[in-house]
């Protein structure tokens, strides 16, 4: 059997295991520690393979879906037609429009961020600056291209950091060599400034025969990227090998990302160790797929202050985790099963976190009004009853 006939196997073993989300709306939920009771909200539907939120500062929020659309949901409702629709995207399995990140200073500068594939002479993948202008993507300026793509393994997340960096996630591409060949920007964490010029202080900037735009390597197929608030650690997630690779399943990771450090792959994976290579803080095996990652920081749930968060798609739901710095202190699993593959995870503005379904990727089965975002809200509290009178009180 040769690898295209396994990738298409595989693929319809993870159609199979899907079942339809049909969770009700405001649904009920309660963390298994028992410290967080909430209910989960239907923010809109209709939606094809979300990808990626961000929050305008009046508190609407764009979308990308992956076929090149930017949805808006206004004032609580999802507009009809599109705000944007990426005119050279080239969506293909797990490839398309992909992240959306507004500019630290987006409020003065107006920038947007989109990071998306394309296809000139081959599948690349690049992230383009715009400028939101009364309702429009307007002077679009390449930060960064020619990053190489596939239909799979293409990441990707841009965004930046509390340094002001902006640091994206590039995937191997499927092509594993390519993750520890320092003139290849595959397979690499990218660290760039906010118009694509090299920071000066990146590990690899006057080495010859190096691409200086890198600040990691041997990283199989990131897609997501947070920032611990506390100590500014950066934490990612990464996709581990599938099984028709020859390298076994599972394997997906949660690393602690430093620069210049080597993440491994091909040559190690799952929780194998090697000098001079870094084996992940946290693995997972069977696969769970993490496909984001974000730190909660708001006031709406206590308990949840300083966690870290991601959205599983095979694993088909969020992934909690608790931390004292570096340390996993605990973890837990959120909505398990409860609205199939789950793709990106963030925070609002209003402390709720919001989450989006991928569903209608070829992967899932969908419910009727997938995909959807989703939010987690407090669940309401009970008021309390009336005291009964006496049978013989007058």
């Amino acid at each position: 059997m040769n690898i295209t006939s396994l990738t298409a196997l595989f693929a319809l073993c993870f159609s199979i295991a899907c079942s339809p989300a049909n969770t009700p709306a405001d649904a009920t939920f309660q963390t298994a520690s028992g410290d967080v009771n909430f209910t989960v909200e239907t923010v809109a539907s209709g939606l094809q393979v979300p990808w990626a939120l961000a929050w305008l500062p009046n508190g609407d929020i764009l979308v990308t879906e992956r076929p090149g659309r930017v949805r808006i949901v206004e004032k609580g409702k999802l507009r009809e037609k599109p705000v944007f629709v990426v005119p050279d995207v080239e969506p293909s399995s797990e490839s398309g429009l992909m992240d959306i990140s507004l500019h630290p200073d987006f409020a003065k500068n107006k920038f947007i961020y989109l990071a998306y594939s394309y296809n000139t002479d081959g599948k690349k993948v690049k992230v383009v600056r715009y400028v939101y202008k009364n309702g429009e993507f307007t002077e679009p300026k390449i930060v960064i291209d020619n990053i190489p793509g596939a239909p799979n393994h293409a990441g990707m997340r841009a965004r930046f950091g509390p340094d002001g960096k902006l640091y994206i996630t590039a995937g191997d591409s499927t092509d594993w060599d390519l993750a520890q060949d320092l003139s290849s920007l595959a397979g690499k964490v990218l660290r760039l400034n906010d118009d694509g010029s090299i920071p000066k202080d990146n590990p690899f900037v006057g080495r010859k025969d190096v691409r200086a735009e890198i600040w990691t390597y041997g990283n199989r197929n990131p897609q997501g990227i947070a920032f611990q608030p506390a100590t500014g650690l950066v934490f990612e997630t990464e996709h581990g090998p599938s099984s028709f690779e020859g390298k076994g399943s599972g394997g997906d990771e949660v690393n602690i990302l430093e620069a210049g450090k080597n993440y491994g792959w091909p040559v190690i994976h799952h929780t194998e160790k090697r000098d001079g290579m870094e084996s992940p803080l946290l693995e997972y095996s069977p696969a769970c797929a993490p496909a984001s990652a974000m730190f909660y920081t708001g006031s709406v749930f206590k308990p949840f202050v300083g966690n870290f968060f991601f959205g599983c798609l095979r694993g088909q739901r969020i992934i909690r985790v608790r931390l004292d710095g570096r340390k996993v202190v605990g973890q837990e699993d959120l909505v398990s099963g409860a609205y199939g593959r789950i793709r990106d995870v963030a925070q609002g503005p209003d402390g709720f976190i919001y989450f989006t379904t991928s569903n209608q990727d070829g992967r899932g089965r969908p419910a009727a009004d997938d995909d959807r975002i989703l939010r987690i809200v407090p669940k309401p509290v009970d008021p309390p009853k009336a005291k009964e009178k006496p049978a013989n009180a007058q």
